[in-house]
């Protein structure tokens, strides 16, 4: 442990002058966005960092643009000190169109990608797995870039902080995780949200750890320059831990009950701004006070005079738009299986894109659970690599990773282990591009897999697509044919959303013809599988093979039955559906996943809405029943839809 208190040495006049003026420049945006928020001309929440100047400025000051911040929903200080222009911030602030996020983030998820800020950010201890990926790019780079990865004292309560402390450690990333200590989570004092130290904590992740007087701007600049220096020579992760007290409450709002006004007072005797200002000239000071306050004063006059986002504007930057690829044709090689279709794509995008990399559990050392990359980690040295077990800091990395513009495929074990993660993709993932206002893309494939039918039990047989299909901004394939496995994978890996590729474990072993090289399959559209006139059969994923097989029989007692495999779940390729209700006029569903409120339950509202006209009759939905999956064989088998189920909805569709 080490603690650094305030030294002039090696710092000019004119290096405290610039510090200076950034804690001011700071300060005064603070205090006139809490202006402005008393106004309501801030609609949203707002968190003020008045009295943390130092260590934002400090802590900032030795980065350069190689370099990569992660924020808090207190984030403002952080912003300005990385360079973060303040008239774009405040129009942010107030919600216009001029804004840094062109009004899409707000306050707690101001960000600029771009100026390698990945973003403030409302959820506690999420920027920290995020921070793990900018690591992990800027450690395959090797151009000596750094990320600084600030915290408050709150987020250590949080198993995202041990997630990505712990995969730091292990990787030994180039990242300063920087506690600002403020002796407040919220309205609750530090003493008693914790009983082990930081200093403690650093130790028991292998890290080295400092300790800083986070009021004093020339110790945290001092401090943060050596071990950046060290960073960029090769070191690993590193805990600093800056001292300080927020003069606000948690929220412009808050009623502070919680804190004696005597504390405040004390700790106001210890202002940053009048610490550094003792090392200058009064009039420098006065002098740098007055230019700020013009900048403050033309930024918040700019700012209110830019208009707010059209309406029309609302579905931009959800998604990157893709580009058109053709449908593939129909593969005729040698036979190959699913498994084998997963690792030749990715292997396939390993070769040809230096910027893919794998990670997850056991994917290097035993290629995963399954087996499917092995070899891989051998072939590419570096670039694919085994993750503690840690869903959380694993998406989270690839949500970094991707920002920092690789193209990270990660791989969460089982699709039910997705409860674990799901801040990282729901909150994360599939909104920093709206959020930031487009300013960046999330190039990024989540992997996954799921499978019932063989007693894995309530907690490893969820087939949880409905459930990611809600969030705008993410894509989710499932592929039910070796070829379209890898022609969608591929696919996922090349497109600048971010993908969750969900497979089923009981079809890798399932054979069919190797596609010709360079086949990609588009995302977002359906296949018919089987022509037909009389019921559209839907499906994905397993159940297809099982649809196909139920065509067949039906063939035979004279009804025709067109079967369409949609392969990507969302965006959903309703069109086709559409088009084939329009010859057949029935609708039938079929999937694993529980019936209600399911795929199914979508395409049924979508047949009401927009194919009313052409319905012979009710559309019918076959689905696993409302309860969790069990694990005794004849439960589980009364549990799911199988042929029989399926052929019975068929002709309940055709015959009445």
């Amino acid at each position: 442990m080490t603690s650094t208190q305030a030294s002039d040495v090696g710092v000019d006049v004119a290096e405290k002058t610039e510090m200076y003026r950034r804690m001011r420049l700071i300060r005064q945006f603070e205090d006139r966005a809490s202006r402005l928020y008393r106004t309501n001309q801030i609609p949203g929440f707002l968190h003020l960092s008045i009295g943390q100047e130092a260590t934002a400025v400090g802590a900032c000051w030795p980065l350069d643009d190689r370099d990569v911040i992660t924020s808090t929903h207190r984030g403002h200080g952080h912003c300005i000190a990385k360079g973060l222009d303040v008239t774009g911030m405040f129009a942010e602030l107030m919600g216009r169109r001029t804004g840094t996020c062109q009004g899409r983030g707000g306050s707690m998820h101001i960000a600029d990608p771009r100026k390698g800020i990945f973003g403030a950010n409302g959820i506690v201890a999420a920027g920290l797995p995020i921070a793990t990926g900018a690591g992990a790019a800027a450690q395959l780079r090797d151009r000596g870039g750094v990320v600084l990865a600030f915290f408050g004292d709150g987020a250590v309560a949080q198993g995202m902080f041990h997630e990505a402390v712990n995969l730091a450690a292990v990787w030994q990333l180039p990242i300063i995780f920087c506690c600002e200590n403020n002796h407040y989570a919220e309205f609750s004092a530090a003493k008693d949200q914790h009983r082990a130290t930081l200093a403690d904590r650093a130790r028991g992740y292998g890290i080295h750890y400092t300790h800083v007087d986070g009021n004093d701007v020339l110790a945290v600049a001092e401090t943060t320059t050596e071990l950046v220096r060290d960073l960029r020579r090769g070191g690993g992760p590193v805990l600093l831990e800056a001292e300080t007290y927020r003069w606000h409450g948690h929220y412009e709002g808050d009623p502070e009950r919680y804190r004696e006004p005597e504390e405040l007072e004390e700790w106001k005797t210890r202002d940053p701004l009048t610490l550094l200002a003792s090392h200058l000239e009064a009039g420098r000071v006065s002098e740098i006070d007055r230019e700020v306050d013009a900048v403050i004063d033309e930024a918040v006059t700019e700012a209110q005079a830019a208009e707010e986002p059209a309406p029309e504007t609302l579905y931009h930057f959800v998604g990157v738009p893709r580009e058109p690829v053709p449908e593939p044709p129909e593969p005729d090689g040698e036979i190959f299986r699913t498994m084998d279709a997963v690792h030749e794509a990715l292997d396939h995008e390993l070769a040809a894109d230096e910027d893919v990399f794998l990670a997850g559990i056991d994917v290097a050392a035993g290629g995963n659970v399954f087996g499917l990359m092995r070899g891989l980690a051998e072939k590419y040295p570096g670039r694919v690599r085994d993750t503690p077990i840690s869903e959380s800091a694993i998406v989270g990395a690839a949500v970094g990773a991707a920002m920092a513009g690789l193209r990270p495929v990660v791989e969460l074990m089982y699709f039910d282990f997705l409860g674990v993660c799901l801040d990282q993709l729901m909150n994360q993932a599939a909104k920093l591009r709206f959020m930031t206002g487009g300013a960046v893309s999330l190039p990024l494939v989540v992997r996954t897999q799921f499978g019932a039918g063989k007693s894995s039990g309530s907690q490893h047989s969820q087939s949880l697509e409905a459930l990611l299909a809600h969030i705008p901004g993410l894509t989710v394939v499932m592929p039910s044919t070796p070829a379209d496995t890898y022609g969608l994978l591929r696919s996922a890996i090349r497109d600048p959303n971010p993908v969750v590729f969900v497979e089923n474990r009981l079809l890798y072993g399932r054979k069919g013809p190797r596609p010709r090289p360079g086949h990609l399959v588009p995302l977002g559209r359906a296949a018919v599988r089987r022509e037909g006139t009389d019921v559209t059969l839907v499906s994905y994923s397993k159940v297809i093979h099982d649809c196909l097989a139920v065509a067949e029989d039906l063939a035979r007692e004279g009804i025709s039955v067109e079967v369409i495999d949609l392969r990507t779940i969302a965006p959903l390729d309703t069109q086709t559906v559409l088009r084939s209700l329009a010859k057949t006029n029935r609708l039938v569903v079929a999937h694993q996943a529980v019936e209600s409120f399911g795929v199914g339950s979508e395409l049924a509202a979508v047949a009401a809405e927009h194919g009313f006209w052409t319905l012979d009759a009710p559309v019918v939905r076959v689905g696993a029943a409302r309860t969790p999956a069990p694990y005794a064989p004849s439960l589980e088998r009364a549990w799911l839809p199988d042929r029989d189920r399926i052929a019975t909805a068929v002709r309940k569709s055709v015959l009445g």
